[in-house]
């Protein structure tokens, strides 16, 4: 297990979504973190109180966590310096990364040293099958993103944390490291060999009660081209009965692919919808999650309003404003 609590560290993250790990925690487990270490030149802030290693250990952290997600998911050699002081002071190393800390020899040899432990989330621990699909008991819900970092994660747990509230039941299942971060366990699907992350979707959602549902949590997209191996294999494995679009329209281009542009909520729907039909001919797009996050007050009840007369399916912003209208959708399945 992960010592909690967390000093949630930013490094030299570009920008906000690049810390998107560090912000989920925040998001969802702010009783597991203490505050923010970040470095020169950082372009992100997730609001917690900035802390060096030792105002954050006199506050009781006991784990470093890499809230990083950057592209490629490596270890530069300023965050490196940084790492190896937190290892001599006595702090756990938690990442996400594919640059996995064991593979980094003075980290090991540090932390041998120090007596402290390296977790490397992105490190599958099953061995997976490949999958059957066959048809599972329970109910599934998976959200689909218009790009990579849109807020799917965040649908599925906003849907989990409604239907809890409600005494349905429900379980939120990571795919990813900051979902594995969060809840502490999961599977990380894009650490998975080929061939078995559709059989990995089908290990972490098995057989249920009738009226249990799984909220998946989505990864990449279908139309982004470095990642839709992922949301494919979430699709097929995943057999969702019920699909989310997910959404955030104020990108410019697809994420990290400035020559390629998001698809409509329409190409999405068509697409996804299609693709879901194959492994579950039952499933159907019940609604649109909608990250509004840099949408101002009074413009983002008017754009939900626009989305939703256009797709004719409850649009929501489930952060700002509850997964109500999203479960009410699901229930009516």
């Amino acid at each position: 297990m992960i010592k909690t609590p967390y000093l949630l560290f930013l490094g030299d993250a570009p920008d906000q979504l690049a810390a998107k790990v560090a912000q989920g925690i925040k998001d969802w487990r702010p009783e597991n973190a203490v505050g923010q270490f970040r470095m020169d030149g950082c372009g992100a802030d997730v609001a917690l109180t900035d802390m060096s290693l030792t105002e954050a250990k006199a506050a009781g952290a006991k784990t470093l966590v890499i809230g990083v997600a950057n592209r490629g998911g490596v270890i530069s050699a300023a965050w490196k310096a940084v790492l190896l002081e937190a290892i001599d002071m006595g702090y756990d190393l938690a990442s996400g990364l594919h640059n996995l800390l064991r593979d980094e020899a003075d980290l090991v040899a540090a932390a041998k040293a120090n007596g402290t432990q390296l977790h490397d989330v992105r490190v599958p621990s099953v061995q997976y099958p490949i999958a059957t699909g066959v048809k599972r008991k329970g109910k599934r819900c998976l959200a689909v993103g218009t790009d990579c970092s849109v807020g799917k994660m965040y649908t599925g747990m906003a849907m989990d944390a409604e239907m809890r509230t409600r005494g349905m039941k429900s379980t939120f299942r990571p795919t990813g490291q900051t979902g594995i971060l969060i809840t502490g366990e999961g599977v990380p699907l894009d650490a998975v060999v080929a061939d078995f992350m559709a059989g990995a979707v089908e290990y972490l959602t098995p057989d249920n009660d009738d009226d249990h549902w799984d909220h998946i949590e989505g990864q990449g997209s279908l139309f982004h081209v470095s990642y839709s191996g992922v949301t494919m294999a979430l699709i097929h494995g995943g057999q969702p009965d019920a699909l989310v679009l997910a959404h955030e329209p104020t990108r410019k281009h697809m994420r990290g692919l400035p020559d390629y542009q998001q698809p409509s909520l329409q190409e999405l729907r068509e697409a996804a919808f299609l693709m879901a039909r194959v492994a579950n001919p039952n499933c159907q797009v019940i609604g649109i999650s909608v990250n509004t996050q840099h949408l101002a007050d009074d413009e983002f009840e008017n754009y939900l309003a626009k989305v939703e007369a256009e797709m004719c399916l409850p649009t929501i912003d489930p952060f700002r404003q509850g997964a109500g209208r999203l479960v009410d959708a699901l229930d009516a399945l």
